[in-house]
């Protein structure tokens, strides 16, 4: 089965329209890795709205999730295929007042929409990285941010904010560099992923690694439509199913078929329900603006989140935690369930850090921070007021 109509990936490059991006490199500063590798011209993509005020305390770093990017809102149009991610959260008037706040948001390092990542060209020779780009983790991506708020002049942040693995890259920053966040905001997320978390992850791994079209990460030369598309809209469909809940799939889709071989009267393998063609649709859709490898790599980094790597157990890394701390979760959420928002909230709070959980009531299960914006934004404000 082939498409001709798949690019070999959906990653932006240079040469292409920018849109609202700005662009800083760092050159031979090179970034350590957990790993134990580095990276060097290192680039970071990242957008702002508002002004930064003279004192520079009104800056807000925001975070994105897994298939995120630096463009957390405005319109679609040249450069940016779909609106922000978090457009009605952030701007005029809106949760995050840009006439009162500086907002940034930058793509994060291994991504594919500007930030170096696999699709990047190699400093040695020019080719995409591919198979070369090494594993990264949250806490590298949180390194590159860290340059990026020193190039922009921002010694701390009034507040970082982040859902899902926005919310792992927040509880980071609050962790590894907690004299440069004023307050916290971490939404549907955890501080360690947890065993059915990194299992979800897995199977679509595996959908991608036994794509015969991801030649082992070195696929960007690939011909159109040869580009290993399959493996990652399977991918992609797994995830899916885990950004919604029950009820949701139950209310739109109920049994009803999509297509129906009328000779069989719907008894028929390959006839499909409803709910496999939207799960088709969002297999699709990220195909055409996102990268095989990133999605690989970043998903790998969700995985190995874990804030207690390294520094004495859970119990003990969150008590470096010094920022007031906004936990909120998701009442249906199946991926980020609100017991591990609830743990953060008390694990801030046993240090005698000011700490509060908020529950978002919504049907709509993970992604209800991307779509019940009324919820998610009243105590966001109310947050960035208080602390």
């Amino acid at each position: 089965m082939q498409r001709t109509d798949y690019f070999a990936t959906g990653a932006w490059s240079p040469g292409q329209d920018a849109g609202r991006r700005q662009f800083v490199s760092f050159g031979e500063r090179a970034i350590a890795l957990d790993v134990g590798a580095t990276l060097r011209d290192v680039t970071v993509a990242y957008e702002t709205w508002g002004v930064l005020n003279s004192a520079r305390t009104n800056a807000i770093l925001v975070c994105h999730a897994w298939t995120g990017d630096s463009h957390v809102a405005g319109a679609a149009g040249d450069g940016h295929p779909t609106p922000g991610w978090w457009e009605g959260i952030i701007g005029p008037g809106l949760a995050i007042d840009t006439n009162e706040w500086f907002v940034v948001c930058s793509n994060v390092l291994g991504g594919c929409q500007g930030t170096t990542g696999p699709a990047s060209p190699h400093p040695d020779d020019g080719a995409p990285y591919g198979s070369r780009f090494p594993v990264i983790t949250i806490r590298d991506m949180v390194r590159a941010q860290v340059r990026l708020a020193d190039h922009l002049g921002v010694a701390r942040w009034h507040a970082v904010i982040g859902g899902s693995m926005g919310g792992m890259q927040a509880l980071e920053w609050a962790i590894t560099f907690p004299d440069r966040v004023g307050s916290l905001v971490a939404i549907g997320t955890c501080a360690q992923s947890t065993a059915q978390q990194i299992a979800w992850g897995a199977i679509g791994r595996r959908a991608i690694r036994l794509d015969p079209q991801w030649r082992g990460g070195d696929y960007y030369q690939a011909p159109v439509g040869e580009g290993p598309w399959q493996g990652l809209a399977i991918a992609r469909m797994v995830a899916q199913v885990t950004f919604r809940s029950d009820n949701v799939f139950t209310d739109r889709f109920g049994r009803d078929l999509a297509d129906m071989d009328a000779e069989n009267n719907g008894i028929s393998l390959w006839d499909k329900f409803e709910v496999e063609r939207y799960l088709d649709h969002h297999g699709d859709r990220l195909i055409r603006r996102f990268d095989t490898n990133s999605y690989l790599l970043i998903g790998k980094a969700m995985d190995l989140h874990d804030v207690a790597r390294g520094r004495g157990g859970l119990a003990k890394a969150m008590s470096r935690v010094t920022a007031p701390t906004l936990a909120m979760g998701i009442s249906s959420d199946i991926l980020y369930p609100t017991y591990q928002q609830r743990q953060i909230r008390d694990l801030v709070a046993h240090n005698g850090v000011a700490a509060e959980y908020v529950e978002i009531d919504s049907p709509h299960g993970h992604d209800a921070f991307l779509i019940d914006l009324q919820q998610v934004g009243g105590p966001i404000t109310r947050w960035l007021h208080n602390n």
